[in-house]
């Protein structure tokens, strides 16, 4: 536990050691953190939850800083269980409280806990008074659900603001000026791609909206990660960024292989990117952290996409990765493909197809290699990748 504010305060959950999240559709090679926070004026508000696996690590928290029965506001900023997880436990001890979420919100939460609590209901620009401070809403439809808002503090000016700005991050200390920011700034950045990247242009209008409620703005405090109080608008100014057709003069260089023709290929593809004096990272598709690799590609501006052919298709295990690509609904992307072929040669062609229906851009022809290159078959692959990076690097000119 720890106080952001003269009213507000973390107490939260670290968690250490878990390594994926939503599943096992997201890793978490740094841990998470679960942030829940309470307000403490004339009147009493808990903002947000933590799983239901650390329920009791949580009220015995919560305990320490209020009695259950004084609680008068229980606001549910978003219904998924990783902060809502904990509500159930919470309105056994505190059945009086009042529970504050928006329209869609109170949909989700009677579905998920089966209960008929106090519910109130609120939209943007609605306002609680707690006494000598009030708590604003401001609803922030699918950043990254139906039911999501952020919740203000005025007077100690907080802004609550659930899974935006977030990170999945467990460090020893809570603020961004305590803690190492070049990990902070991975972790969210890998958060920004993998969780929001689809709902890019929502996301703009969302923060055009919260600057036109001139809310003045002295702490960020997240559901996850760290809290933004040394200069927290720092974070805002990232994602804006990250949402504008973010691409930097780099490549992501990714393929599968069977019997390392493929892998042949690549390699001297990549002695072309070098060449070029493009940055790239190579990840095997198969092999490599599925959300490293969505990080690299909303981080590059070209992608080249390598796998042999099977059964007149790409392989298989490289599907993952394919799917991924298309949900996550990049833009301002360039993108080639190749691959080896013992028989027929169809997957460098199908890839390309599956990046343009992405919204790539396709802007070299496929290159083929029948079984194992040819020193001349080398060089081919070798100019591929030097013409892609030239490409790439033609853009930020």
């Amino acid at each position: 536990m720890k106080q952001l504010s003269e009213s507000a305060h973390w107490l939260g959950v670290t968690d250490w050691t878990t390594q994926y999240f939503h599943g096992y559709g997201l890793s978490t090679h740094r841990g998470t953190s679960y942030n829940s926070y309470l307000i403490k004026d004339e009147k009493i508000a808990v903002v947000d939850g933590v799983m239901a696996s650390f329920a009791d690590q949580w009220l015995e928290n919560l305990e320490q800083l209020v009695d259950f029965s004084k609680i008068d506001y229980v606001i549910s900023n978003h219904s998924e269980t990783d902060h809502s997880g904990s509500l159930l436990a919470l309105m056994e001890k505190a059945p009086q409280a009042k529970v504050i979420v928006t329209q869609k919100g109170k949909e989700h939460v009677q579905k998920q806990c089966h209960k008929d609590w106090n519910f109130q209901v609120v939209k943007t620009g609605d306002k609680i008074s707690l006494g000598s401070k009030e708590v604003i809403f401001v609803e922030a439809k699918m950043l990254h659900w139906p039911d999501s808002m952020m919740t203000y503090l005025t007077g100690d000016n907080i802004l609550f603001s659930n899974d935006a700005f977030g990170q999945h991050y467990a460090t020893s200390s809570i603020f961004n000026d305590e803690a190492e920011m070049d990990e902070v700034y991975q972790e969210a950045i890998k958060y920004f791609t993998n969780i929001l990247t689809p709902f890019r242009p929502m996301l703009l209008k969302k923060i055009e909206e919260l600057k036109k409620l001139n809310l003045p703005i002295q702490m960020i405090a997240p559901s996850h990660g760290i809290i933004w109080r040394d200069n927290p608008m720092q974070v805002v100014e990232k994602y804006v960024e990250w949402a504008s057709d973010y691409a930097e003069p780099r490549v992501t260089l990714l393929y599968d292989s069977m019997w390392d023709n493929t892998e042949i290929m690549t390699k001297a593809i990549a002695k072309g990117l070098h060449a070029a004096g493009v940055d790239y990272k190579m990840h095997h598709m198969v092999t490599a952290d599925k959300n490293d690799i969505m990080t690299d590609i909303f981080r590059s501006k070209g992608v080249l996409l390598g796998s042999p052919t099977i059964n007149n298709r790409y392989l298989p295990t490289t599907s993952p990765v394919l799917e991924e690509i298309r949900c996550l609904r990049f833009t301002n992307k360039m993108a080639a493909t190749f691959g080896s072929y013992g028989w027929t040669g169809e997957s460098p062609k199908l890839l390309a197809a599956h990046l343009e229906e992405s919204k790539f851009e396709i802007v070299q022809e496929p290159l083929k290699v029948k079984f194992t290159p040819t020193e001349e078959e080398l060089e081919q692959c070798f100019q591929f990748g030097k013409s892609f990076g030239e490409k790439v690097l033609s853009k930020f000119e």
